[in-house]
Parts: C-alpha cells; sequence; structure tokens
C-alpha cells in the first residue's frame, strides 16, 4: 500500500515526509538523504552566508540527489536583515520548484516565487494565519503545533486540535508539523486531515545529519519533558532543549522589567551554531521539540522514513481496521 496524498502528487515525491528547514542543519547532505529515501529534502537558505553561498549549495546538493528537494527562506524582524531579495533570486535562479517560506508579511516572497512558477509551503501556528496565507496564494500550509520546535507562536495549541481546525478552514494541502516522529505519528496526521507531515526534530538524530554526535545522544538521552518555552514575556515564544543556557534565559526574564537585550548574548546564533557543531550542549540554546521522548535511536534517513511508512502501513491495515471488523461483529 503506497500513502498517495495531494502533498505527494503535489511534491513529486514518493513519501508524504518533508524535513522542516532547520538554521545550521538543513544542509545538503542531510536534504539530499531525505530525498533520496522518498521524502523532501529541504536546504535552509540563512545557514548560508551569502546568496552566492546559497546557489554553491543548491548545487552541492543536486550533486548528491536527483530527487525533488526544497529550500526554506525564513524572514522575521531585524535590526539589520539579511539580503531577502537577493536570497530570493538565488533561489529563483538556481530552479529550485519547491520553496519553503517562514515568518511575518510573507506577500512579498511568496508573489515572487508564485510568479516564478515555484511551489510555495508556508509554516503557521494558527488557523487565521494559515487562512490568511492560503489568501495570498500559497500552495501548501505546514502547521505548527505547540509541541514543535522553534518558535510555536503564541496560542499554545497543540497538533490534535490546530491539525483538524486547519483542515476545517484551509482548501489546500496540509503539512503537520509537531510531535511527530514515528509511523503513529503519520497515520494521526492524515487522520486528522493533513496530506503529510514535516519533522524537525526527528532528522536531527538521523547519521546524515550535519551536527556533533553528542547533540545526537543528548536527543536520545532527553525525554518529553526535557524543553524550555523562552521569550514568552517578549511575545517570541521560543521551544529549546533544556540545559544551563535556556535555564539561565528563563531566570533573567523573570524581573519585571526584564528586556530581550537582558537574554541577546545567551541566544546568540553564533552560539547556537557552536552548540550543534562543537557538541557542548552548554554553550547555547538548541532548538529541540518535545518529540525527544519518542526517538530512541539513530538511524539512517533511509532507514527511518522506510520504517515510518512502513509502521504507517500496519497500523491502518492492522490495528485500525482490526477495530472496525471488530465493531462491526
Amino acid at each position: 500500500m503506497a500513502l498517495r496524498t495531494r502533498i505527494t502528487d503535489l511534491l513529486g515525491i514518493e513519501h508524504p515526509i518533508v524535513q522542516g528547514g532547520m538554521m545550521w542543519v538543513g544542509r545538503a547532505e542531510l536534504a539530499a538523504a531525505v530525498s533520496n529515501a522518498g521524502g523532501l529534502g529541504m536546504l535552509t537558505a540563512l545557514t548560508q552566508p551569502s546568496p552566492d553561498d546559497l546557489r554553491r549549495e543548491i548545487d552541492r546538493c543536486r550533486s548528491l540527489t536527483e530527487k525533488p528537494f526544497g529550500v526554506n527562506l525564513t524572514f522575521l524582524p531585524s535590526v539589520s536583515p539579511p539580503p531577502y531579495a537577493d536570497y530570493r533570486r538565488a533561489i529563483i535562479e538556481s530552479g529550485v520548484r519547491v520553496v519553503e517560506t517562514a515568518g511575518s508579511s510573507p506577500r512579498e516572497h511568496v508573489e515572487d516565487f508564485k510568479g516564478n512558477g515555484l511551489v510555495v509551503l508556508h509554516k503557521c501556528t494558527s488557523v487565521r494565519h494559515a487562512l490568511s496565507a492560503e489568501r495570498i496564494g500559497v500552495d501548501v500550509i505546514s502547521i505548527d503545533g505547540f509541541e514543535c520546535a522553534g518558535h510555536p507562536g503564541e496560542d499554545d495549541t497543540p497538533g490534535l486540535i490546530l491539525i483538524p481546525a486547519t483542515a476545517d478552514q484551509v482548501t489546500i494541502p496540509i503539512l503537520a508539523s509537531g510531535g511527530i516522529g514515528d509511523g503513529r505519528g503519520l497515520v494521526a496526521a492524515l487522520a486528522l486531515g493533513a496530506d503529510g507531515v514535516t519533522m524537525g526534530t526527528r532528522f536531527c538524530a538521523t547519521r546524515e545529519a550535519p551536527i556533533h554526535g553528542a547533540i545526537k545522544q543528548f536527543i536520545l538521552t532527553n525525554d518529553e519533558r526535557d524543553t524550555r518555552l523562552i521569550f514568552r514575556q517578549f511575545r517570541n515564544t521560543g521551544r529549546v532543549a533544556r540545559n544551563s543556557v535556556s535555564e539561565e534565559v528563563i531566570e533573567l526574564s523573570k524581573a519585571p522589567d526584564a528586556r530581550f537585550e537582558d537574554v541577546r548574548h545567551l541566544v546568540l546564533g553564533a552560539r547556537v551554531r557552536e552548540a550543534l557543531e562543537s557538541g557542548n550542549v552548554d554553550v547555547g540554546i538548541i532548538y529541540l521539540g518535545q518529540v525527544q521522548g519518542l526517538i530512541h535511536d539513530i538511524p539512517s534517513c533511509s532507514d527511518l522514513i522506510g520504517r515510518m511508512v512502513v509502521d504507517a502501513e500496519d497500523h491502518i491495515l492492522q490495528r485500525l481496521n482490526g477495530m472496525c471488523r471488530l465493531a462491526s461483529t
């Protein structure tokens, strides 16, 4: 049995599984491995220091896979924003056919990508934002439940509610994100109305993930309780792993007059990168989701995706069908 959905048809992939665009992690070796396994791998544009570096990374990914892959471009408010338009041109001119966008005010980016024939996936954390993205012409909504790593929004709505709530109102295909790491999660997402899933934390704990082995072991050691919510007071909530840095950020943020500048030195992107590359889990914040509690090994991307699909089919054909047969007797 093949899990064919609107996502597999639209993206030209074998399995309805997409790798999330993760800063410092979404590099060619991981994206290519996911795509070669039948999913959709995703490069992260801003991991590359310049648009020309992104062009080279796209070329490197093409040298590792002949399958479709995409590029994530996240745009957030910043004192010194990167040259988004130049990164956009690099994606378009490199012939990438799928782009994942994230962040506020996506209209300019979406219109440019769509005008050049790209399929646009847009990440949202609420139904209202999903409807807004659908109105401006995106092709797919990636809906992030409260369990997810990174920025889950300010509504605190978990996937069990957010996925079907989105499916009830959005007509375009939906990818479910947050808390998904195995075949059970894939089946649940499909049952709730999604057309596929996006995984970030789970793909960090694979052989091809370009991060230090100590970080992968850290994920295995952690359970579902080992995340912290930071930046809540600044209405820019982030879910990260529990470590000494995230605990310090929380403590400093408790002051009534706390400002982001009070914790900025602890959460710099350079420190995040150092943690991922050095394996020192206490040098910076590490964006990981609650799905850590479901991760117990470090497989190849091929083994992970293959296992997920087999497990999903088994749950559909045996467990769920068996329940239906019992109910009908």
